[in-house]
């Protein structure tokens, strides 16, 4: 090798070593650089993944500036990484400039479109699990890694079955009232339903480019799915078959807005839904006996006049204060609690359709993590802050702050379980301390011990088994280092490791099902 090859060759190593790409990104397009830094978590055809749509439509609302600046330093709370060490500022403008112009095609999704994506299976008649385990105690694990559902029983934690699932599933699996079965959504809007008795896939069914979240029916009837793009929410029967599109927008139409989530709401028996721009609240009742719906917004008598509709399926709106874009329910579900991106937190009653206290929450509360419980005779709720180092914990009778813990960054899920002493808040993207679980003495509100079983591996989200003896937290990393650590809840020691795939949640039936005090909704 001549000595002007040996340059090269160093040359080449070190733009590899600086940058973590091949040196021939930083000569290509906006088209190439996509390809290279953005295709794995947007999307080949940037209808999402990972990470949503990145089409005209989905980023039209950010100004080409805010767009740069979303490139270059990434965002809050989301797996989204910063790029300025890696690109130019001409490079991220020319990506920028790119991403907010329309690629060749935008798929549409109408009833038809939908029923051509749908498949399903008949059910097997099983009065329990082919594996004869516990209907109740078993988790549903979310490998991110290679796209796998995990089944894994509660009591010998021993993996019954790896179900493929679509890219990236996203927002939470949603069990049926009897723990049977378990419905997800992946980011590119795939609903998948699976069998956790017969162990298998039973209905898949696409209903938008990029998806939110989906709620079940607490009768196990009917599925809502919301969607960023298109903005709707879709309702689907049991079976994944769709029944309905409804469009996100006012009832002028003057505003539209993508949706932020959708929860079911059991003893109302409807779903709640939360917007991204728009500051309305939808409650969509499944109760076909349901009252009809004046089609106005509360405020405004002289436009719901006359407009009286059937009330299955179809919104009541309530106006807010503010864009919520966050929401925890109050036990009772008649209050619900909201936040919203720019600091403004209010409590919502669902009854008479207005914001009736505000909360005294800074910053970005994370309300959809947050949890209850019983402290000194009084109940409690208990959220992280996605941009304050504390757990908030508020008087649910008086909407008063009870108390602010520290925690070492700012934490994104607190979990804990009604026959447990601790609750635990992990702090996933705080650069300092994403490694460690913070625990938290729910009779005194003080902190015992902080976790790092792994040094310098994300170790976030707990679940608890059904009778609260052990909790389950993930080592949210790609194989060989993922892994799930089972932990002891008395002696808070870690007790065992089961290998994952870079786990990003757990869930059990027993405790979503039957509404745990210590787990999100």
């Amino acid at each position: 090798m001549t000595l002007r090859t040996k340059k090269k060759a160093v040359a080449i190593v070190l733009a590899l070593w600086v940058f973590g790409h091949p040196p021939s990104l930083f000569a290509q397009g906006p088209e190439a650089l996509y390809r290279d830094l953005c295709a794995q978590c947007h999307g080949r055809d940037r209808t999402g993944g990972l990470g949503p749509a990145l089409l005209p439509e989905s980023v039209e609302r950010l100004r080409l500036p805010n767009v740069v600046d979303v490139i270059a330093k990434g965002r809050l709370a989301t797996q989204m990484p910063a790029f300025a060490g890696q690109l130019t500022p001409e490079q991220i403008t020319s990506l920028a400039q790119w991403l907010k112009t329309a690629p060749a095609e935008i798929p549409e999704f109408t009833l038809a479109t939908m029923r051509a994506t749908h498949w399903s299976k008949p059910v097997l008649p099983l009065d329990g699990p082919k594996d004869g385990g516990d209907r109740w105690n078993r988790f549903v694990v979310v490998e991110q890694g290679d796209h796998h559902l995990t089944v894994l029983d509660g009591e010998r934690f021993q993996v019954l079955a790896r179900l493929r699932t679509h890219y990236a599933v996203h927002g939470g699996p949603k069990f049926s009232p009897d723990g049977r079965f378990v419905t997800v959504a992946s980011r590119d809007g795939w609903v998948e339903k699976f069998d956790l008795w017969a162990l298998e896939k039973v209905a898949e069914i696409r209903v938008a480019v990029n998806t939110r979240n989906v709620a079940v029916s607490s009768d196990g009837c009917y599925v809502a799915v919301a969607n960023t793009l298109p903005e709707t929410l879709v309702i689907l029967d049991s079976n994944l078959a769709p029944i309905k599109i409804l469009p996100g927008q006012s009832l002028d139409r003057k505003e539209h807005s993508r949706l932020s989530a959708v929860y079911d709401a059991p003893p109302r028996k409807s779903f709640i839904v939360a917007f991204k721009e728009m500051p309305e609240l939808w409650e969509v009742s499944y109760d076909e006996a349901a009252e009809p719906v004046f089609d106005g917004l509360v405020h405004d008598h002289k436009m719901a006049e006359g407009l009286a509709v059937p009330g299955f399926l179809h919104p009541k709106r309530t106006r807010l204060p503010a864009v919520l874009d966050d929401f925890f329910f109050a036990p009772g579900y008649r209050n619900l609690i909201g936040a919203s991106r720019s600091g403004e937190s209010f409590v919502v009653n669902l009854d008479v359709r207005q914001a009736i206290a505000s909360l005294p929450l800074e910053g970005m509360p994370h309300l959809g993590s947050g949890i209850t419980f019983e402290y000194a005779g009084r109940r409690v709720m208990a959220t992280t802050n996605l941009r304050r180092a504390e757990l908030s914990v508020i008087d649910l009778d008086r909407w008063a702050l009870v108390k602010s813990v520290p925690l070492c960054g700012p934490g994104f899920f607190v979990r804990s379980h009604e026959k447990s002493r601790y609750l635990f808040v992990d702090s996933m993207m705080a650069p300092n301390c994403r490694d460690t679980l913070t625990v938290i003495d729910k009779t005194t509100l003080e902190v015992v011990k902080t976790l790092r079983p792994k040094p310098g591996k994300t170790f976030a989200h707990v679940e608890f088994t059904a009778d609260g003896r052990y909790a389950l937290a993930s080592v949210m990393e790609p194989a060989p280092d993922g892994a799930l650590l089972v932990i002891d809840t008395e002696s808070l020691e870690v007790v065992r490791e089961i290998p994952a795939h870079k786990p990003i949640g757990k869930y059990n039936a027993w405790n979503k099902v039957h509404r745990s005090e210590g787990t999100s909704w």
